[in-house]
Parts: C-alpha cells; sequence; structure tokens
C-alpha cells in the first residue's frame, strides 16, 4: 500500500471538510499513523476489522482510542469511500466523572493578586465567560463589544459561534492589557508568535492557581459560579455552547451551595 498517495488524498479531504484547525491536525495525524501501521497490506479496503479492532486496542486511553477511530472513521468514509468498514466497531465507552471545579473565593483571590496583566487578563476571561482555552488563544480585538457588554465566540466547539457577556472588571483588565501590551489582530499574541498558545494557557494556571489544576478547570468553575449565582440553566447552557442541556445539568451535581441547601432526612 502507498501511505502517502493515501495520505495525500486524505489530507485533501480533511481540508475540505473540517474548518477547525485543530481537529484537522489530530485527524491527519492518526491517520498517518493508521497508515504506518498497516502499511504491508495491499489497499485499505483489504485490512481485516478484527486486525482495526486489535490496532485500537492498543491505546488505553478513552479519549486517544476515541480520537483514533473518530480518524480512521472519516478516512474510511470520505477518502477509501466504504463508510461501513468500522462503522459497526462501538465506540468505547468513557467514565462518567464529575468536573473539578475550583473554590470561587480562593480563584478570585488568586487571580487578583496577579501583578502581570497579561496572565491576569487570561484567566479572568477564561473564568469570567467560562471558555475554553481554544476560544482564549482565537480570540480578536474585534470580537470585543464594549458598547453592548459581550463577546463574540467565532468557530467555537463544533463551528458554532454564541455571545458571552463581558464583565465590566474584566473589560478595565482587558483596557489596561491592551494599553501596555498593544497587541494586534488576536487579543493575545504570543512572545514570537501573533497567538498566544494553549501550552503557555495550561502553565498559567499551574503558576498561579495550583499545580495540579488545568486550564479547563476555569470553565467548570465559572460555570459553576454562574449557577450558584442564580444564572438560569438554560441561559448557562446558551453561554457555554452546549448543544444538550443535560451537559450544563452536570454543574448542578459539583456545585456546593446547591448540595448545602439539601434537607437530608436526619
Amino acid at each position: 500500500m502507498n501511505i502517502h498517495n493515501w495520505y495525500h488524498k486524505y489530507e485533501t479531504d480533511c481540508d475540505l471538510k473540517y474548518p477547525s484547525q485543530s481537529t484537522r491536525r489530530t485527524y491527519k495525524s492518526a491517520v498517518m499513523k493508521f497508515l504506518e501501521y498497516f502499511k504491508s497490506e495491499i489497499k485499505p479496503k483489504s485490512i481485516p476489522n478484527q486486525k482495526i479492532k486489535d490496532w485500537l486496542l492498543t491505546f488505553t486511553t478513552h479519549n486517544t482510542r476515541k480520537q483514533m477511530q473518530c480518524s480512521v472513521n472519516s478516512f474510511y468514509k470520505m477518502t477509501v469511500k466504504m463508510p461501513s468498514k468500522i462503522a459497526n466497531i462501538p465506540y468505547p465507552k468513557k467514565q462518567k466523572t464529575l468536573p473539578r471545579v475550583i473554590d470561587t473565593q480562593c480563584l478570585i483571590a488568586a487571580i487578583t493578586k496577579i501583578t502581570n496583566l497579561k496572565h491576569k487578563a487570561i484567566l479572568m476571561l477564561a473564568y469570567s465567560c467560562a471558555l475554553r482555552v481554544s476560544e482564549v488563544i482565537n480570540l480578536k480585538i474585534e470580537h470585543i463589544d464594549s458598547t453592548r457588554m459581550i463577546i463574540h465566540i467565532h468557530n467555537g466547539k463544533g463551528n458554532k459561534d454564541r455571545i458571552v457577556k463581558l464583565s465590566k472588571l474584566v473589560l478595565e483588565t482587558l483596557r489596561a492589557y491592551f494599553r501596555q501590551y498593544k497587541p494586534s489582530d488576536y487579543l493575545f499574541n504570543g512572545q514570537n508568535k501573533t497567538q498566544y498558545t494553549a501550552i503557555s494557557c495550561g502553565k498559567l494556571v499551574k503558576k498561579y492557581i495550583a499545580q495540579d489544576t488545568h486550564f479547563h478547570q476555569l470553565r467548570h468553575s465559572g460555570a459553576t459560579a454562574m449557577l450558584e449565582a442564580g444564572t438560569d440553566i438554560s441561559i448557562i447552557q446558551k453561554l457555554l455552547g452546549h448543544a444538550n442541556i443535560k451537559t450544563t445539568m452536570i454543574y448542578t451535581h459539583v456545585s456546593n451551595n446547591l448540595i448545602q441547601q439539601v434537607k437530608t432526612p436526619m
């Protein structure tokens, strides 16, 4: 099997199909690993399903295995024109765990103490608006609407646009940051790039919050804080960009304030 020919065909299909650069990069990398593993086969159609299953089982974590399966499935569907090839292979079931949230007062205190304006603005914005790291680094200056006090999130997860609320405190912090750093195009520029990176964002939460935290916990914590402040769950769903309200409802299980309101029988 000429893996380079198949890869280049998939590369074109992938670029046409998926608008997200991150998705394209992930899928292409996975398909290349798949093609390299089965390079001794005559062509993709000849690879037995059992061999594909055995290959998928070499990836021990749920997320990695599902990522590989989604990528290979798209390869067979778009490029090989054999959509049923691995369609009957079940996706691994993810263990249901509750999101970890950071105590509101502790988080606000930690962010308030930050003296570096760029770092402070990034963490404050992510927490206040419950944003994903990709949404923070992809924000452009033009997406901030200070007149209407909103932020436009373009091409979020699932290639969906939405609007989130901009608080007065966050706006003041962003203005102070803008005066000092004078960013261009993207709201947060990297040291040598026009865009700040997700890796750098991850380092910020470990530096200023705690070593065992990750950036996405700011989103979980922001959503939980909104819920505890009395924001309707359907509004939080829209702010977070969830397609299904069941996804948003998970925050009712981690809200300490809501749990404390429960009247136990004894």
